[in-house]
């Protein structure tokens, strides 16, 4: 996953959860001809507007400032999760079981790196994803992007 590093999540956490919000992911993420992006997913009960992402970003923006623990120019983006939810670590896989997911590998595994299936949960370092009545051990270190697919 394009997650961020420990410390650095670890400091936005901190931020974020301090003010009532639940830190869904940080996301650093490298452009070409632009400076680096980083975006934080974050999430409540009551859901997320334009008014949380902006309080959160005035926030997390103020600890980033005394912190600098991202020595480059960068470009700070607040958003909720939507429908498209990313799944970041273990819990999440876990928490929504029996949804449908579409995951993505660093590598191929069996010829392919994307897998669209439902979320069986985890097993160890493993995600386990039901494709067509397969069940798949696809490792949590392997996993590039995962998100939710929206049902309707």
């Amino acid at each position: 996953m394009h997650s961020a590093s420990d410390d650095l999540t670890q400091l936005i956490k901190q931020a974020v959860e301090s003010m009532g919000y639940e830190l869904v992911g940080v996301e650093l993420l490298s452009r070409q001809k632009a400076s680096t992006l980083l975006r934080i997913y974050i999430d409540s009960a009551k859901g997320i507007g334009l008014d949380d992402c902006t309080a959160v970003s005035h926030q997390v923006s103020g600890v980033l400032d005394v912190e600098n623990p991202i020595e480059e120019n960068y470009d700070l983006e607040v958003s909720s999760p939507g429908l498209d939810r990313p799944l970041f670590d273990k819990e999440h896989f876990d928490r929504f079981k029996g949804k449908k997911a579409r995951i993505r590998l660093r590598m191929k595994l069996d010829g392919r790196r994307r897998y669209d299936g439902v979320l069986v949960g985890v097993a160890g370092e493993n995600v386990i994803l039901d494709v067509k009545g397969k069940k798949l051990d696809l490792p949590l270190d392997q996993i590039d992007t995962a998100r939710l697919i929206p049902e309707f």
